[in-house]
């Protein structure tokens, strides 16, 4: 599935589509199934709508001409077609570039082939979600651009902010992006036909104007009105000459003073480069490359002249509503020096999620029809009631995406490793190219310790995770799974959800959705390398660290804590935000491996979340008051430093409670095999977690190194040895103490009994804080505690 574009690059169309197919390729991350692109440009009537119907139909024919059907819920091969694949009906095109009206089209030819889809076929017909109405791709892309403003602690909606941009508001992406906000003061823009300056706009007025532009058919920037531009400004034909430059457009775009007059040529350089908050780029071009790059690789000589290098922009923030407006190695490059930037395949995706959206709830309300539950014109009506909740549910996948590569920024360094590892393991495995995709090489790598890996880097791995880790689970067994019906149907809008609930679990597309939304929201929480380090430490399958990973959200309420803290978008600092969410990280890192190592394969989500939930819930309420010493002073302190931050008290104790909940699992897991209540086993849980200093060790345990594998695997054992001689020494206790007494009397009982072992392992401890904290040292700490579980255990 993807767009068909009527191209107007005559010498470069290949490359623009091989430029779009590559963008396209990582958009495949969030859609159900994989996205292509094609292209078609005509050389005899370069501007022809009629000439480009025929070219288009021929195109679409020749599609379905060699594609699978389903007749009567039987795969039917296409006639006279050899099949080197196996069975594939599934096929859609989409609006793009001057095809964005040519949906009804394909639709009609799609009808005309009998084909399965019917109108599904082509997403933004007339029975369809119009893109340009619903402004899908530009409210995406702003999603991204609130995001990084956020991050410098500037709130756009409320605000004003300084922006340049490519386009002008008769375009889809352009035009609605500049109604997102009334606080954008924008000074100055481009497209193919002229250069609009004003140099100190009223944002209330200028909001209303650039509105009226874009209600008034085939608008240009010579229709805007001359008396609402503020002084020094106006509106210049790219043909001109020359452009006149005022002392305050001189201002504004950070020329020297004795710049009077430029060419639009070098006018428009300068609006690329000019210090601003926000360039928008909404135009159709490749602007801004690397230093290190030659035009001629960029692959688009109609903006040669205009084109900038990404250490050249001035501005703060980028946001990519356009396709292929940055070269990755400029927006690299741009990320380098302090910009804020992800990728056009970050930023747009929102385009392609809602068409995905549309095909796959006319795939479902298209049965419906056809069992004549419901007619035509009902399924079109419930189609347009839910434009708003169908637009909801795509631009979360932008916020989603948006903050987890925010979060993946804040670990760049200390994570760098993983990171590594997990670029030269999808190369390995051929899913990835290091250069096609410009990402840095080892020995880039090593001298990245003190920053990592950028965003828009981050960006590519993030979209390559989730496309592996889509084809491997999509055949795995687990969407088929009952415990993922949930999923499914939350896929959809909330009227479906009502209505057509029992149809949802024969979608033909089920696995997919359920897989792809499933892997969307592990990686997006857990962190790009969540699932990879899970696996290289423990050998879990993928699929089992997603089964933990739903067993681990349920069982300890992860998304109330989630939503909490969204709600404090420009409330509290986006870097409180980001340690809250990486603190829970701490707990979903441990408590999914834990799940994985001790259950077996494939894990029972339902029974698992039935298994442990209840206790957890009875225990992580007052969870800090379980706990003793300088450990409930350690959690006392977390959630001060938190609320001196400025995080509501509330949500502070709830964040922390969950930091430390980790060990709740194996209390519950003892009180079940010892047959003994979740309090008790608590209550002398923490008494010897205090005693042994467990919170200080596992902290020493993180500050170890992990360069590579093996450090890594040693780093879990030892923390998991100490967790399960934790656990181990409050059976003992619990075995072999009188049950009548306080907690702390029981631990002294058991103390008393084996008072030798245990002042060996007090000693050793007493050793190990004089000493350096490495593995040789942890490790012999770590024996000192496991000889104190067997020795007491013979007692």
């Amino acid at each position: 599935r993807g767009g068909l574009r009527w191209s107007d690059r005559r010498e470069d169309f290949r490359t623009e589509v091989l430029g779009l197919v590559k963008a396209q390729m990582v958009k495949n991350a969030v859609i159900v199934p994989v996205g292509a692109k094609g292209g078609f440009v005509l050389k005899q009537k370069p501007g022809d709508r009629d000439e480009a119907v025929v070219c288009y139909k021929e195109f679409i024919s020749a599609l379905l001409d060699v594609t699978d059907n389903i007749v009567s819920g039987e795969i039917v091969p296409p006639e006279d077609v050899v099949r080197h694949d196996g069975d594939d009906p599934y096929l859609v095109v989409a609006a793009d570039k001057g095809t964005a009206t040519f949906s009804d089209i394909a639709n009609e030819i799609s009808e005309a082939h009998s084909f399965w889809l019917g109108d599904a076929f082509a997403s933004g017909g007339s029975a369809g979600y119009d893109h340009k109405k619903m402004g899908i791709t530009a409210r995406g892309a702003w999603e991204s651009v609130k995001r990084h403003f956020r991050e410098l602690g500037h709130d756009t909606q409320t605000q004003d902010f300084s922006v340049v941009g490519v386009g002008d508001m008769s375009g889809d992406v352009f035009g609605n992006g500049m109604l997102l906000s009334r606080h954008i003061r924008l000074v100055a823009a481009f497209d193919h036909r002229h250069v609009f300056l004003d140099p100190d706009p009223d944002s209330a007025r200028s909001f209303q104007e650039r509105k009226r532009l874009f209600d008034m058919p085939r608008s240009s920037w010579e229709d805007y009105d001359r008396d609402l531009i503020s002084e020094g400004g106006g509106v210049y034909p790219r043909t001109a000459k020359s452009v006149p430059i005022s002392p305050q457009v001189r201002a504004v775009l950070g020329l020297d003073e004795d710049v009077t007059q430029l060419s639009p040529q070098e006018l428009m350089k300068t609006i690329l480069t000019a210090p601003v908050d926000l360039f928008w780029n909404g135009g159709i071009g490749t602007y801004v490359k690397a230093s290190s790059q030659t035009n001629a690789e960029v692959g688009d000589k109609s903006n040669d002249a205009i084109r900038v290098d990404g250490k050249g922009l001035r501005c703060r923030v980028v946001g990519e509503g356009g396709n292929l407006g940055f070269t990755q190695q400029g927006r690299i490059e741009y990320a380098a020096t302090g910009g804020r930037i992800y990728t056009d395949f970050i930023d747009n995706a929102a385009g392609v999620d809602c068409s995905d959206h549309e095909v796959n709830i006319k795939i479902l309300l298209n049965t419906a029809v056809a069992d004549g539950e419901l007619d035509r014109p009902e399924r079109d009506e419930l189609l347009a009631q839910m434009t708003d909740e169908v637009a909801e549910l795509v631009l979360r996948d932008n916020y989603d995406q948006a903050r987890a590569l925010n979060n993946a920024q804040a670990q760049a360094a200390s994570l760098l490793p993983v990171h590594r590892r997990m670029i030269n393991d999808l190369e390995r495995s051929g899913a990835l190219n290091r250069a096609l995709e410009a990402l840095p090489s080892d020995e880039e790598l090593a001298v990245r310790t003190e920053s990592g890996l950028t965003a828009p880097e981050f960006a590519v791995l993030l979209a390559y995770v989730k496309i592996v880790l889509e084809r491997e689970i999509v055949g795995e067994g687990l969407a088929d799974e009952e415990w993922t019906t949930d999923i499914l149907v939350n896929y959809f809008p909330t009227p479906l959800r009502q209505r057509f609930a029992e149809r949802m679990g024969r979608h033909r597309l089920r696995r997919d959705i359920v897989t792809t939304v499933l892997v969307n929201e592990a990686i997006n929480r857990g962190g790009i390398s969540f699932v990879f380090r899970v696996v290289e430490e423990t050998a879990a399958s993928a699929a089992d660290v997603l089964r933990a990973y739903v067993v681990v959200r349920e069982v300890f309420g992860l998304r109330d804590l989630w939503d909490a803290v969204e709600a404090l978008d420009n409330k509290v600092s986006p870097e409180l935000q980001t340690a809250v969410y990486l603190d829970t990280r701490r707990l979903l890192d441990r408590a999914v491996r834990w799940l994985v190592t001790n259950r077996r394969s494939p894990i029972d989500v339902p029974a698992e979340i039935a298994r442990l939930r209840d206790g957890v819930a009875r225990l992580l309420p007052d969870l800090e008051n379980r706990f003793w010493g300088t450990e409930r002073e350690a959690i006392a302190a977390h959630i001060e430093s938190l609320v001196e931050r400025g995080l509501p008290r509330d949500l502070a104790e709830q964040a922390t409670r969950l930091m430390y909940s980790f060990g709740l699992l194996d209390i519950v897991e003892t009180a079940q095999a010892a047959g003994r209540d979740v309090d008790e086993v608590a209550s002398v849980y923490f008494v010897l977690s205090d005693r042994f200093r467990v919170d200080a060790l596992l902290s020493k345990i993180s500050l170890l190194p992990r360069e590579d594998r093996w450090q890594t695997l040693a780093r879990m054992a030892l923390r998991y040895d100490l967790y399960a001689a934790l656990a181990a020494l409050t059976a003992e206790v619990l075995g072999s103490t009188s049950e009548d007494v306080p907690p702390v009397e029981r631990v002294q009982e058991w103390e008393q009994a084996n008072a030798t072992s245990i002042h060996r392992a007090h000693r050793a401890m007493g050793e190990f804080d004089e000493s350096r904290a490495d593995l040789s040292a942890l490790s012999v700490l770590l024996r000192q505690i496991r000889t104190l579980v067997r020795t007491s255990a013979a007692v």
